[in-house]
């Protein structure tokens, strides 16, 4: 049954290998939960992690029958596992979040058709299938704006910003590799989230309005509480409410906006899984998005969500590690979080710390003080090939 409570012993299964499964898993072994993953390499931490390890390929439909066989439930830690494998284990297990929404999200034509279909402000956009569409659109969605394929999950590497007419020709190459949407770049002031866990009976428990912080075009600061206004709160908070409310889904999603300097709100994004904006409630708030998720997923009572303090968390790369020494010894009010994948992994991004302080400013001036994630930092610049980094770009 869909509605079915689970109880300490019952087994969740965690697919997907970001970052994000480990914390799930150690939030749903803290309540009593066994947990089951699934994933191709055996030395990622969500496998350490997990009480159970069923090591495959996403294309073997074999083990992931025998995943789905040995959950109660199962859940997908971020919304890069493709839509169409989790449609194949919805006929072995429960997947309280579904695909529907995660096929959309994944899929930028389908996602603005949601969008426009509820009378949501999104950017202006045509869609395009060859140079001619560039050119032909360009009058009527202006300069600036971007080029980016239908799919999401290439992040910036098929994506291009297009400033003058002269660029148009540097599309051509990208355009014979499929369909593409041309999107007009929205000049805002700030990137705005709510974090969102909804339940399966529709309720909605959402989190603090969080401000994202980019460097080099990678999500590098989540800031809670956000300086927003309250009228701009409230209509985000309602734009949140319309959205969520259609979206046939249940647990932890985030929806994040372009707040412009006229005040006016467009739809960044619909993220039907955990969000790195989510790791600042780890001490924001008096209970987090991990265990917010489960208890989600479970159809355990969700407690309100309460703000305690205001916070900023930083990613943490492996060539801070040096630089950050110093801070180690001398900040009594940061917190850690490592992910500890093996060297092999070549994975970026090694973990994230909390910084609390009374007020948001506070926090932000001890992070910039340190010069470490400066914007004009020689190693931000630099990523080594075949790197794995997030996908939670500026451009989405």
């Amino acid at each position: 049954m869909d509605n079915e409570v689970l109880f300490p012993g019952s087994t969740i299964g965690i697919i997907g290998d970001s970052p994000n499964g480990i914390m799930l898993a150690e939030a749903a072994k803290k309540m009593g939960f066994q947990v089951a993953a699934f994933g191709a390499n055996e030395a990622n931490p969500i496998m350490q992690e997990a009480d159970l390890r069923i090591i495959g390929t996403q294309d073997d439909k074999g083990k992931l029958q025998d995943f789905a066989e040995r959950c109660d439930i199962v859940t997908y830690e971020s919304e890069s596992v493709p839509a169409e494998i989790i449609a194949f284990l919805e006929r072995f297990t429960r997947v309280p979040q579904g695909k529907e929404t995660l096929e959309n999200a994944q899929d930028r034509l389908l996602e603005r058709a949601f969008l426009e279909q509820i009378n949501i402000n999104i950017a202006p956009y045509a869609t395009i299938v060859g140079l001619d569409d560039v050119y032909q659109s360009i009058g009527s969605i202006g300069y600036p704006c971007v080029l980016k394929p239908i799919q999401k999950g290439y992040g910036r590497r098929r994506q291009q910003v297009i400033k003058k007419q002269s660029d148009i020709s540097k599309c051509a190459d990208l355009v014979d590799l499929g369909t593409f949407i041309l999107e007009a770049w929205i000049p805002y002031e700030k990137e705005l989230s709510v974090v969102i866990a909804k339940e399966a009976n529709g309720d909605l428990n959402m989190f603090p309005i969080v401000e994202n912080i980019y460097h080099n075009h990678q999500l590098q600061q989540s800031v809670v509480k956000s300086d927003v206004s309250p009228e701009i709160k409230a209509e985000i908070q309602r734009l949140a409410s319309d959205i969520s409310s259609k979206l046939n889904y249940v647990g932890i999603l985030e929806i994040a906006f372009f707040l412009t300097k006229s005040g006016t709100l467009y739809v960044k994004r619909i993220v039907p899984a955990l969000h790195k904006a989510g790791y600042v409630f780890d001490k924001a708030t008096n209970v987090s998005m991990f265990e917010q998720h489960i208890r989600a997923i479970a159809h355990m009572p969700l407690p309100q969500v309460k703000f305690l303090q205001p916070t900023a968390v930083v990613t943490l790369c492996a060539e801070d590690m040096d630089e950050l020494r110093t801070q180690w010894i001398l900040k009594e009010n940061w917190y850690y979080r490592f992910y500890r994948y093996p060297k092999t992994a070549r994975i970026r991004e090694a973990g994230y710390l909390v910084a609390l302080a009374d007020t948001v400013e506070a926090a932000i001036q001890q992070i910039d003080a340190t010069g470490i994630w400066s914007e004009d930092s020689e190693k931000d610049k630099i990523v080594p090939e075949g790197t794995v980094t997030d996908d939670s770009e500026k451009i989405d």
